[in-house]
């Protein structure tokens, strides 16, 4: 008899649907860019016919290089007339008196077409060298009579951005820039303004922002290089002043307001806090998550008629200051995340982190490759969940001895490499006591995917760049779904990454400089193979359900989706149904339960209307599943099936099965006026979607997938007058757990999603 006719009834109506699970609040990319954007008009509409903005006294040009500097970092184009008008004033203006206003007026110049404004740059920079303290510092103009921390700290960013254009910056500058930030830290490892006050956050955040530039000039990289070769184990200049900086902001930040001086200069304070994530690629400073916590608040604080921000302080009671720097916050803590470095071991050791500047120089090397703007993060696994390390698309981890992870943490990376995250890791200093450990991690964790040598047929080694053939070997990687999701080194790169330092004194010898052209090409085409250079926004939320579903009773009434277990990899996208039902949930009212159960020769699969069956190698069932699957056919089920990749192999076995237990009938394309492909069932209406599969390419050329709209490829087996089983020949189930393989042919994750939902939701009501 038929058994599931009314499950989409028990499904909706028996229960009363349950709230969502409690979550803390949230802001999502979009109101970002509303945010934004409605910021961006505010200075457009307040900006006077002459380019300029209404400047506070004595600082002159000031705000107008603060907003254009705002308008810039947010996206809009140097060809608005806006932008233009600003760029012409401060252009045709003379060089201010002041150290706030040229430094502000250099940081514009070379982040606007550089090469135009060669001469101004040269100029701002020479005053700026010019107006810094023998101690120092600098003060509010250049009659070296004061030392102003908020003034130095300004000035270095300057010099920062004039240097990464190409001018040379003497070493005695930053030298004597970070002599005067260490001599001005105080024993609980903040800074403060003055003597009369305490530390605070904004100062402690220009202190730490001061030393992570100024050491970074300092470095003294060359010391590495000894008859031309190169040691990657020279112990590494102490970061212990930035390391008690960073210690006092976890201790005391609070995204909310400035607890060490109530909300005075809340923007700057802002501000500050997005230079410090930024440049030392923080994703939590502490337990906060700043930027997602800083951007809520002021959303929050931003007027939603005009757009803009106003303060309380001096300065900030300014509109065009404190909407600028809200957009500045906003805008350059939101660039998507390419590469994150991951922290363990206890906190006093820097085991995790030998050379630090290495992914910072790898992403700014990428970003110009790819002309995207990117950013780089530190996440420490200790305070990480899941859905905190699926932000970012690759995990680097810098392995020297052990990595002392908790079966807790162990569990964390399998989810995250489960659920489509990338381990891209190296064996630092070829350390034999990380290289035995790890290989046994990888037994343990994934003890059906061996680490095997990467072959040469590999597209990582063409991903971007053709690498060297010497290096086939030295990676290996381990397989999980559609593609390889770890990535094995042992030779060292995070140390040639460190060395490619664009402003050093003087090139190395040829031969180093080859090997570091190497190492720097290997991560680019990792980073490139794990990405595809498709990168989500920064505030987009992974979607993993941290509920432990084998601990909870699930009700009746809620839908449950089971496996059929196979020999050709039925759990191979092991978080892919997961992620469906979710999806299924988000779109009608029927809820679900994110189990994961893998039945095989079992009369419980009567228990359930739908089964899912997804694989990539060749498989046979047994009489026994053959007959069990008949039966719960003939009885009203529904089977969905999909080949993961668009594996041949499998759908020759699936549609084989089907044969077998059915051999009156077969498996037909179903035609785009079916109404599995409109909106009939709760679904979506779908006339076409988007298939990406691996591009043609010649021998030298990177590797590339493409990607075009076509009419969606599904097949079904009709019983009975009914459909009883639908079939995804294009990949479904690696899309949906968000893996982006440059060898998969099948459905972007948005529409493998839509598809899946109406899949469900058809054969709910079959």
């Amino acid at each position: 008899m038929i058994m599931y006719r009314s499950v989409l009834f028990l499904l909706i109506f028996t229960l009363p649907l349950a709230g969502t699970p409690t979550c803390r609040a949230d802001v999502s990319a979009e109101q970002v860019r509303s945010a934004i954007s409605k910021g961006v008009e505010y200075l457009k509409k307040t900006q006077q016919n002459d380019g300029r903005w209404p400047e506070l006294p004595s600082y002159d040009n000031g705000v107008t290089a603060l907003c254009t500097l705002a308008l810039i970092n947010a996206g809009v184009s140097l060809n608005d007339d806006h932008v233009k008008s600003a760029l012409t004033h401060l252009r045709n203006s003379e060089i201010s008196n002041r150290t706030y206003v040229n430094s502000l007026m250099l940081m514009v110049f070379c982040q606007a077409n550089p090469e135009q404004h060669r001469v101004r740059i040269k100029e701002l920079t020479v005053w700026l060298v010019n107006a810094q303290n023998p101690n120092g510092a600098w003060g509010y103009g250049n009659q070296h009579v004061a030392n102003d921390p908020s003034n130095s700290q300004f000035a270095l960013l300057a010099l920062q951005e004039a240097e990464r254009f190409g001018l040379k910056i003497d070493e005695v500058v930053w030298k004597r820039a970070r002599d005067y930030w260490l001599a001005r830290q105080r024993p609980d490892g903040g800074w403060n303004y003055n003597a009369l006050e305490g530390s605070t956050i904004s100062m402690t955040c220009a202190g730490v922002s001061s030393l992570v530039i100024s050491n970074g000039k300092l470095g003294n990289l060359e010391d590495r290089i000894t008859n031309g070769v190169v040691d990657c184990c020279t112990a590494t200049a102490p970061q212990e002043a930035v390391r008690r900086g960073l210690a006092f902001l976890a201790k005391n930040l609070s995204i909310r307001g400035n607890p060490l001086t109530g909300d005075k200069a809340f923007y700057y304070y802002m501000y500050g806090t997005e230079r410090v994530g930024r440049l030392l690629g923080q994703r939590f400073i502490g337990k906060s998550d700043w930027y997602r916590n800083g951007a809520e608040v002021l959303l929050n604080l931003q007027d939603g008629f005009s757009g803009r921000w106003v303060g309380t302080s001096h300065g900030e009671n300014h509109p065009p200051v404190a909407t600028s720097l809200s957009l500045l916050f906003l805008s350059k803590g939101r660039r998507p995340v390419v590469v994150s470095r991951m922290q363990y071991g206890n906190a006093n050791s820097d085991n995790w982190n030998k050379h630090p500047q290495a992914l910072q120089n790898i992403t700014q090397h990428i970003e110009k490759r790819w002309e995207m703007d990117l950013t780089w993060q530190t996440i420490d696994i200790k305070l990480a969940n899941v859905n905190d390390l699926l932000e970012t698309p690759v995990l680097f981890i810098s392995g020297y001895q052990s990595l002392q992870l908790t079966d807790e943490e162990k569990d964390r990376l399998v989810q995250y490499v489960n659920s489509g995250g990338f381990l891209f890791v190296e064996d630092c200093c070829r350390d034999e006591e990380f290289d035995l450990e790890f290989r046994q991690l990888m037994r343990e964790m994934f003890p059906n995917a061996p680490l095997k040598p990467l072959p040469p047929e590999h597209a990582v080694w063409y991903a971007d760049k053709r690498i060297d053939p010497r290096f086939v070997g030295e990676l290996e990687g381990v397989d999980v779904c559609c593609r390889t999701n770890i990535i094995y080194s042992r030779v060292d790169l995070g140390c040639y990454w460190e060395l490619d330092n664009p402003y050093r004194d003087e090139n190395y010898p040829q031969n180093i400089e080859d090997e570091v052209q190497q190492r720097i090409n290997i991560g680019t085409n990792v980073l490139a193979y794990a990405t595809n250079r498709q990168l989500q926004q920064k505030l987009d939320r992974p979607r993993y359900d941290l509920t432990d579903a084998s601990k909870i009773d699930v009700p009746r009434g809620v839908l449950r989706i089971p496996k059929v277990n196979h020999a050709g990899g039925s759990d191979d996208a092991p978080n892919a149904l997961s992620n469906l039902l979710l999806t299924v949930q988000e779109q009608s009212e029927i809820r679900v339960s994110t189990f994961r159960r893998l039945l095989g020769e079992s009369e419980e699969l009567f228990d359930y209307p739908i089964l899912f069956i997804h694989g990539r190698r060749g498989f046979t069932f047994s009489p026994a599943q053959r007959q069990l699957i008949k039966t719960f056919i003939q009885r009203g089920g529904f089977v969905f099936g999909d080949s993961i990749c668009a594996s041949d192999e499998f759908a020759t076995a699936f549609k084989r099965e089907m044969s077998e237990i059915f051999p009156d009938h077969e498996l037909t394309r179903m035609p785009i006026s079916h109404p599995i492909f409109s909106d009939e069932f709760g679904g979506f209406t779908i006339r076409q979607v988007t298939l990406r599969e691996p591009a043609e390419r010649e021998s030298d050329e990177p590797a590339r997938s493409t990607e075009s709209r076509v009419v969606p490829n599904l097949e079904a087996l009709t019983i009975g007058g009914r459909t009883a089983v639908v079939f995804s020949p294009f990949d479904l189930s690696c899309a949906l757990e968000n893996q982006v393989s440059l060898e998969c042919k099948g459905y972007i994750t948005r529409d493998a999603g839509r598809l899946g939902v109406n899949i469900v939701l058809f054969g709910l009501q079959q």
